[in-house]
């Protein structure tokens, strides 16, 4: 089993950066791709960057394209989500991943693990 935890939310104002952490524990030898979701109060939870194990292929949602970077430092067993221009629509509750395997996927039903959240609230 592999434990998941996000840190590095907050409020911020449009416009602003955050950076959001990972700290995976436990089973962490095994190969697990890792994403970002996130979820706004009303809505679906939705898909927004992933990284395969290696960390050499990524894949971001359209709508964070260009503004969010997806990373993981293997060695520290972490992965981090660096967001710049933030957006009021970027506000959410949003959780880290891992899916098991070398592929990275966009597909959350592929996520077996799963973090408890940490909220970003960007205010316009």
């Amino acid at each position: 089993q592999v434990q998941l935890v996000e840190s590095g939310g907050g409020l911020v104002q449009a416009g602003g950066s955050l950076r959001l952490s990972c700290a995976a524990s436990g089973r962490t030898s095994s190969s697990y791709s890792m994403g970002w979701f996130r979820q706004a109060p009303g809505k679906e939870r939705e898909f927004v960057a992933a990284v395969n194990w290696g960390g050499r292929s990524v894949y971001y949602a359209d709508s964070v394209k260009g503004r969010f970077t997806i990373s993981r430092d293997n060695a520290k067993n972490t992965v981090y989500l660096q967001m710049n221009s933030l957006e009021p629509e970027d506000t959410a509750v949003y959780y880290c991943a891992a899916s098991t395997g070398p592929i990275a996927t966009t597909r959350k039903d592929e996520y077996s693990h799963w973090g408890q959240g940490t909220q970003v609230t960007v205010s316009s």
